[in-house]
């Protein structure tokens, strides 16, 4: 069969014009890929907190945990610069591989400034490395490497809630959510041409989310495991009250879902304290009948 009359046996069969059936564009597939799971323990199996909503070509990442551009690398996905970083809230482990994603993608080819999103105090927290970092700019710059004057730049964007990146048929919501004494930790939605998600961020139960997710096809939020609060030799005796009041168990994320409704939760940012990934997932299914699954870094959904 030609070309041409493979498109007449289309356009016959879905009652498409042959203009219309030219014409459309292709629809940008968008997938979640799962960068980093981890928390502040280092563990070989779990990078520090980074997830990437990938539209099409375009890269959006929320948090920058250690390892995040050799999780970029392992991903395939850009490491010569991501078209925008969304920070949630300013804990080390959300960006301790911030300095990373701004100079090893520079080293990589990046020739323009480093779009990033998020609370108040990033631009100081910006300002800072790249201070620390002056004399391998020097190096880099007007040494035999000869990189991009310039390219280690970053365009810092203090955001505040509400439509915080709007461009390309991608829309970037921020939504304030409560996560112990940080004044400022966000949740964002992405809402793109083929699917919306939101990534909870670090919080405890919040109504806020559950606001802003509605009608969302996937939740992507940070877990522990209700069963095992205890406290063990090393920790203090208020960590129960620590957990309840900067994370979300288990079971929470189930309720939170059964209101939500999403087609599909995932786990991440798994505080496991030696839980299995199905004790977890019965938990949240105690009151949560669709989707859900737990995590792992590199897996794509």
């Amino acid at each position: 069969m030609t070309g041409r009359s493979a498109l007449v046996a289309f356009v016959a069969l879905s009652g498409a014009t042959p203009r219309a059936a030219a014409q459309a564009p292709p629809r940008e597939s968008t997938v979640v890929v799962l960068l980093g799971t981890g928390v502040p323990r280092p563990d070989p199996e779990a990078s520090g907190p980074a997830t990437a909503v990938v539209v099409g070509r375009r890269v959006f990442v929320v948090d920058a945990g250690p390892g995040v551009e050799r999780r970029l690398a392992a991903a395939r996905l850009p490491i010569d610069g991501v078209t925008a970083l969304f920070v949630t809230h300013l804990h080390s482990d959300h960006t301790l591989g911030y300095p990373d994603l701004i100079f090893t993608s520079w080293v990589m080819g990046r020739k323009t400034p480093l779009a990033a999103y998020g609370p108040h105090g990033l631009r100081a927290m910006t300002e800072h490395i790249l201070a620390a970092w002056a004399e391998d700019i020097d190096v880099r710059t007007n040494g035999l490497e000869k990189r991009a004057p310039g390219g280690y730049r970053v365009d810092v964007h203090e955001i505040r809630p509400g439509v915080v990146y709007d461009s390309g048929g991608v829309r970037v919501t921020a939504f304030q959510v409560e996560h112990g004494t940080w004044r400022e930790a966000y949740g964002y939605r992405f809402d793109t041409p083929g699917r919306s998600v939101v990534i909870s961020g670090d919080t405890k139960p919040s109504e806020n989310l559950v606001r802003v997710a509605a009608g969302a096809d996937v939740l992507v939020h940070e877990v522990y495991p209700a069963a095992r609060t205890v406290p063990n030799a090393t920790e203090s005796a208020a960590w129960p009250s620590y957990m309840r009041d900067f994370h979300t168990s288990d079971v929470e994320v189930g309720q939170l879902a059964a209101r939500i409704r999403p087609k599909l939760v995932i786990l991440t940012h798994i505080i496991r304290r030696g839980a299995t990934d199905d004790e977890m997932l019965a938990a949240v299914r105690r009151s949560f009948s669709g989707r859900a699954v737990v995590g792992h870094d590199l897996e794509r959904y």
